[in-house]
């Protein structure tokens, strides 16, 4: 990349929303890049939150040796994380943009470089708006932002080993185990976290739960697997994402919690739902588990009649621990190009990482438009025989394609 004449010579860099993994990256790769170029790089701490309040605190500049303290395999950010939308705090409207913008001024900082995901992202918009020179980094574990966002793939990796690791536990009582998972409104994380700890069952958002299929499903395989085991052990494992809605389409949220600043309930309690769902079925076929039970030699009146179901909420731990090889890579990507991105004069743009020497970006409003599963995918997986809670009503159909001249890349 060619150099064009640039006047930038200090860049603060934010995290912002929730945490995840290969954040560290991102403030590393930033940072070394600044070193290589003689700029310095601070950390404003908080997120937006800091950005607001840096008339009372200090943003942290990084020299080399503080840069390599840096951990890039720890989740989580150095820099801290807030979710605070400008716009919704108190006061008039104008006079915050310009307390943010003399905030900037009064420390010398020329750009700022923003990792977040869509609604990080939509403050990155009213910052451009501003005359704030910005770069953003897609960040959410979420993976529904229209390019890969750092903290997808150690998130991925967390659910599949958690769900792998319950199977020791639900194989040993005969269980069935349920896992829910973040991901809010898609069902990603859900989707790629099941489908890589086998799981026999994947609930998402983008599809409408039909749960006397889920129930069939389960009751057709563990039986199968009982009455097959010599020692008549089975487990059944669901994978739900916490954006899964009832029947009358409304989610399942904590009630102790208020919205946002960027209007978020705080969803939780699906996996809870689906135990309740799924025991009511099992207690209607009493007499049909009876019978297995008692042909398995596991029946016991009163006391062992039908299959256990457990439901366990991963929370943050599918968020916290380490990043993934993939995500420091990524991260580390994403901090550096956002650097030669603004020392070539390029900002208000969402990175979408590093191919071949070339930098790629694109708007930060098409950026952050919401990307679902596609449900072609799913209907691979079905063909596998994994149960999404819905009845296969069509054949799946491949669509071959022979790839010679172009080969799109993954990042």
């Amino acid at each position: 990349m060619e150099f064009l004449m640039s006047d930038i010579k200090k860049i603060g860099i934010i995290t912002s929303g929730g945490d995840c993994g290969g954040l560290n990256a991102v403030i590393y790769g930033a940072a070394k890049m600044c070193v290589a170029n003689n700029i310095e790089l601070v950390i404003i701490p908080n997120g937006y939150a800091g950005l607001y309040n840096l008339d009372v605190i200090e943003p942290v500049s990084l020299d080399l040796t503080a840069i390599e303290r840096i951990n890039t395999k720890l989740a989580g950010s150095i820099a801290g994380h807030s979710r605070v939308k400008i716009s919704k705090i108190k006061g008039n409207e104008e006079s915050k943009w310009e307390k943010i913008k003399q905030n900037i001024h009064k420390h010398n900082i020329d750009a700022l470089i923003i990792a977040g995901g869509d609604d990080t992202g939509s403050v990155v918009l009213d910052l451009i708006n501003h005359d704030i020179k910005c770069i953003h980094v897609p960040k959410t574990m979420d993976l529904d932002l229209q390019t890969y966002s750092v903290g997808g793939d150690s998130t991925i990796h967390r659910i599949t080993n958690f769900v792998s690791d319950l199977k020791t536990t639900g194989r040993t009582h005969n269980r069935i185990m349920i896992f829910e998972v973040f991901g809010r409104y898609a069902g990603h994380t859900a989707f790629r976290g099941g489908i890589g700890a086998d799981a026999d069952c994947i609930l998402i958002p983008e599809i409408n739960v039909d749960f006397k299929v889920v129930y069939d499903h389960f009751k057709e395989t563990f039986t199968r697997r009982i009455t097959e085991d010599e020692l008549n052990s089975a487990i059944y494992t669901i994978v739900v994402a916490e954006g899964v809605r009832n029947a009358d389409g409304e989610y399942f949220t904590d009630k102790n919690y208020p919205v946002d600043s960027f209007g978020h309930k705080r969803l939780s309690g699906i996996g809870s739902f689906v135990r309740t769902i799924l025991n009511e079925y099992a207690k209607q076929d009493t007499e049909y588990w009876k019978e297995i039970f008692y042909k398995n030699g596991l029946y016991v009146e009163g006391i062992n009649t039908h299959p256990e179901i457990r439901d366990i909420l991963s929370g943050h731990l599918v968020r916290c621990g380490e990043s993934t090889p993939y995500d420091i890579s990524f991260g580390k990507q994403c901090g550096g190009g956002a650097v030669l991105l603004l020392l070539n004069n390029i900002d208000g743009v969402t990175i979408a990482g590093v191919n071949e020497g070339q930098i790629n970006y694109l708007p930060v409003c098409e950026a952050i438009k919401q990307r679902f599963v596609d449900l072609n995918d799913v209907k691979f997986y079905e063909r596998m025989g994994i149960c999404f809670g819905r009845k296969i009503e069509e054949i799946y159909q491949p669509v071959f394609k022979k790839i010679s001249e172009h080969i799109e890349r993954y990042m």
